[in-house]
């Protein structure tokens, strides 16, 4: 299979896994920044939109970047605790989702000073078929597309921090420059040429084509 063909369907495994989302609908990034200007002002039943709203993609930057499910989830646990101990510092009109990264990125440096040991998350076999079965793909295709997958994440774990976190921000949790710049804490410049900096040292790695200016 040609790599071009298995970076599509590493993209379209990491879909389906609920592993990265490249773009959410405006309305819905609207609907859960108003979820929080209502729950910041006291509305506890608008803490389900921002739950759901947060929740899941937290939880996926967590395994990526601990690979460890009871981690993952003792992250988001944190994180969502610190939003709603913090709700009434939350800036009226402000964006939710890189408020909440920010905090979930303090949260696993915390863990990291703890001295938690990494682990890596156990391969399924009934989710491996539940893959090939919604990916409607050979069982080949699926394993070189994981394969691929695999060789991408070892990759961007010899980048430095800084611009491994940029990518993933951008490429995998789909924030834009300006919402990544906010959650990492820098400037929308800096953001871009971290980001730029990683996707240029996987592409070398990786032999894959360079990407249209």
């Amino acid at each position: 299979m040609a790599t071009a063909d298995m970076w599509r369907l590493v993209a379209r495994l990491r879909v389906t896994t609920a592993l990265v989302s490249n773009e959410r609908p405006r309305g819905e990034t609207a609907a859960l920044d108003d979820a929080m200007d209502r729950y910041a002002r006291g509305d506890d039943a608008a803490f389900a939109i921002v739950y759901d709203g947060i929740a899941p993609r937290l939880y996926a930057f967590a395994l990526r970047r601990t690979r460890d499910r009871e981690r993952a989830e003792d992250v988001v646990q944190q994180t969502m605790l610190h939003i709603h101990r913090a709700r009434g510092s939350f800036t009226t009109g402000a964006e939710a989702l890189p408020w909440a990264y920010a905090i979930a990125r303090r949260a696993l440096i915390d863990q990291h000073r703890r001295g938690s040991r990494e682990v890596l998350v156990s391969d399924d076999d009934a989710m491996a078929h539940d893959l090939v079965a919604s990916l409607d793909a050979p069982a080949d295709d699926v394993a070189a597309a994981r394969e691929l997958a695999a060789r991408i994440q070892v990759e961007l774990d010899k980048l430095p921090e800084t611009q491994r976190v940029a990518f993933e921000l951008i490429k995998q949790e789909g924030l834009s420059v300006r919402e990544a710049a906010q959650a990492l804490g820098t400037t929308v410049a800096a953001v871009k040429l971290r980001a730029h900096r990683a996707y240029e040292a996987l592409r070398q790695a990786l032999a894959l084509p360079r990407r249209a200016p």
